[in-house]
């Protein structure tokens, strides 16, 4: 009987259980045998993996993160990394992968196709950063969460009369501050491809106070810079040699205060957007994906990657999605500021 093994990498989100789900069915109904990786390529370097029946799929297509956990282990990071993973491919009695991650987990997926393992992937990331395809899974649940959560900061910023400062994630790109900020009537959206000139900022909301509203929302995403500067927890690294982001809202709203002398508070929403059930957008364009992915196993068409266009799942080329980020281009953001102040 043909195996394929199915696993998640990089940050969890919403969205991971229904394409877990929605693979292994496919291949249980075409009679290949199915196994989950546990902690992303971690649990292929480790051998550590479970076996994916339709019982322990049942139920799962609601919930939130991964059955199967998750890691930002970069195999070519580690000592002899590429070569265990091979070897226990093969130990293993595999004979395709599938592989639902981001640039970095899909990065490693297009390397080791190219040396020679069978491998598929899946684009996961709520930023929606991927490049080769119109929609990540998970994005629009963290774009929901943000912009419930910009619905109660309103009334409590206009009930105090102050500036909220919103802080959402989008380490390189803008996409979740730019939907949910729209979505939810923010006044200002800062976004990381575009550098935060806070003497415009702060013009915007002494213009928008003038006219008798005294009180605004600024959202701005995690990986937003002031003058080129990337706003950094500290200076560690991980495998994919990412720093830890965070600090923008606050630095931001104490720049905010000081120049406009208006009450300002910050909320950092951070992995509340990762976090709970899916939308139903998400569990079916995920389900979509799974399938997909699985189809493209049974086809023998490696090293390619389910992909959303228009309203048509394709697939496309691994190293297309990670060749480059699919950053906000100028067009959409100008659509955003005709709301600021």
């Amino acid at each position: 009987m043909s195996k394929v093994a199915i696993l998640t990498g990089g940050g969890d989100c919403p969205g991971l259980n229904a394409v877990i789900r929605a693979s292994t069915r496919t291949a249980l109904n075409n009679n290949w045998q199915v196994i989950g990786i546990q902690n992303g390529w971690r649990g292929l370097l480790e051998k550590s993996f479970k076996p994916l029946t339709l019982d322990s799929i049942s139920g799962i297509l609601p919930k939130g993160g991964t059955i199967l956990g998750t890691s930002r282990t970069n195999i070519y990071k580690q000592e002899n990394g590429p070569e265990t993973a091979i070897k226990n491919f093969k130990e293993m009695g595999l004979d395709a992968l599938i592989a639902i991650g981001g640039e970095d987990t899909l990065g490693v997926a297009n390397k080791l196709y190219q040396q020679g393992l069978n491998i598929v992937g899946v684009p996961k990331t709520i930023d929606n950063d991927l490049n080769a395809t119109d929609f990540t899974f998970g994005f629009d649940t963290a774009v929901n969460i943000v912009t419930e959560c910009i619905d109660r900061l309103h009334t409590t910023a206009e009930s105090h009369h102050r500036i909220i400062v919103v802080e959402v994630m989008g380490r390189h790109a803008g996409w979740i501050a730019l939907y949910s900020g729209i979505a939810g009537g923010a006044d200002v959206i800062l976004i990381p491809e575009i550098p935060i000139d806070i003497d415009e900022v702060c013009s915007i909301l002494k213009k928008r106070h003038s006219r008798g509203k005294t009180f605004s929302i600024v959202v701005v995403a995690e990986g937003a810079k002031i003058k080129e500067k990337e706003i950094t927890q500290n200076q560690q690294v991980d495998d994919f040699g990412h720093i830890k982001l965070g600090g923008i809202g606050h630095i931001l709203g104490d720049l905010i205060e000081k120049n406009t002398g208006f009450e300002t508070r910050v909320t950092v929403l951070g992995h509340i957007q990762r976090g709970g059930s899916p939308t139903s957008f998400d569990r079916i364009l995920a389900t979509r994906y799974g399938i997909k992915a699985m189809q493209l196993v049974l086809e023998g068409k490696f090293g390619r990657m389910a992909s959303l266009k228009g309203n048509e799942i394709i697939d496309v080329p691994l190293q297309d999605a990670v060749a480059e980020l699919k950053t906000v281009n100028q067009n959409f953001y100008e659509i955003a500021k005709i709301f600021f102040g």
